[in-house]
C-alpha cells in the first residue's frame, strides 16, 4: 500500500465511518480500484483507521468521556459492548470469511438500505425530548451491533442507531450512542487485529507501515471531526431514505462490477 493509497482510503474512511452506509464496504470496495490486493497488512490497517476516526467523537464528545461523576455512562457502555465482544471472539472465521466475499457485503448493503427506506417511518417520537437512556436499552443497542459483525457491509452506525430508535430514542440520541458505544467496540477490535497479525505476521511491522498507519490514522481522524458534525443535524433535518437509496445504488453497481469481472 503507498502512502497515495492509504491516504485516499482514510479520506474514505473518515467519511463514512458514522454515516449508515458501512465504512467497511466502501473500503471493500475501494481497494480493488485503487489497485489494493488483500493482505495482513490491509486488513489491519482498515481497522486501525477506523479506530482512528472513531477517536474524533473523543474530541466531538470530550465532556462526555471524561465526566468521570457521571460513571453510569461508562456502566453503559460496558453493558452495550459485552455482545459483540462475545460473538466476535466466537465467530471470528465466519467474519473474517464475510469480509473476503465482496458479493456477501454488496447484498447486504442493498438489503440495508432497503431497511433504511422505512426506518423514519416505523419508528416514529418526539425528536424535541430530553432522554437518559438505561441499561436494558443499551444492552438491547449492543445486541443490534452484533448484526453488524455477522453481516459485514450492514453498517455497525446503522445496526445500532435502529436498535436505538427501536427503544423510542430520538434520532439524535441513538446517533449519539452509536458514535459513544464505537469507541470501547474498535477499540477491543483494534488490539485484537494487531495482536493477532503481530502473532502472525510480525514482519509487516516495518518502519514504513508504521508510517502508513499514522498517516492514515491522521487523515481519518481529521475527515471524521467533520463528518461526526455533520451527520446529526441531518438525520434530525431528512432523515434515513437518502442514505437508503445510496445504499441500494452503490450495492447495485458493485454487483453488476463483480458480474462483468470489472473487480
Amino acid at each position: 500500500m503507498t502512502i497515495f493509497q492509504s491516504i485516499l482510503i482514510a479520506i474514505i474512511e473518515g467519511i463514512t465511518e458514522f454515516l449508515p452506509i458501512s465504512s467497511t464496504a466502501h473500503m471493500k470496495f475501494a481497494n480493488p480500484f485503487l489497485g489494493i490486493s488483500p493482505s495482513p497488512f490491509v486488513d489491519l490497517f482498515e481497522i486501525v483507521i477506523q479506530l482512528a476516526a472513531i477517536a474524533s467523537v473523543v474530541f466531538v464528545y470530550y465532556k462526555r468521556f471524561f465526566n468521570f461523576k457521571q460513571y453510569s455512562f461508562y456502566l453503559k457502555l460496558m453493558v452495550a459492548v459485552i455482545p459483540a465482544l462475545i460473538f466476535g471472539a466466537l465467530l471470528k472465521k465466519h467474519i473474517d470469511a464475510a469480509l473476503g466475499n465482496l458479493w456477501v457485503i454488496a447484498t447486504v448493503m442493498v438489503a440495508g438500505g432497503i431497511v433504511l427506506l422505512f426506518i423514519d417511518k416505523l419508528f416514529k417520537v418526539d425528536e424535541t425530548q430530553s432522554q437518559e437512556m438505561s441499561y436494558k436499552q443499551s444492552f438491547i443497542v449492543g445486541c443490534f451491533q452484533v448484526l453488524s459483525i455477522l453481516f459485514p457491509g450492514l453498517s455497525r452506525s446503522a445496526a445500532t442507531i435502529i436498535g436505538g430508535m427501536s427503544q423510542k430514542l430520538t434520532k439524535k440520541t441513538a446517533a449519539e450512542f452509536s458514535f459513544f458505544l464505537a469507541v470501547p467496540t474498535m477499540l477491543a477490535a483494534s488490539a485484537k487485529s494487531t495482536l493477532d497479525v503481530y502473532q502472525e505476521s510480525p514482519e509487516i511491522f516495518t518502519t514504513n507501515n508504521l508510517y502508513t498507519l499514522l498517516i492514515g490514522g491522521v487523515v481519518a481522524f481529521l475527515v471524521a471531526l467533520i463528518s461526526v458534525k455533520f451527520f446529526i443535524g441531518f438525520i434530525q433535518k431528512k432523515g434515513f431514505a437518502l442514505f437508503g437509496w445510496y445504499r441500494i445504488i452503490l450495492g447495485l453497481a458493485i454487483m453488476a462490477c463483480l458480474y462483468t469481472n470489472l473487480i
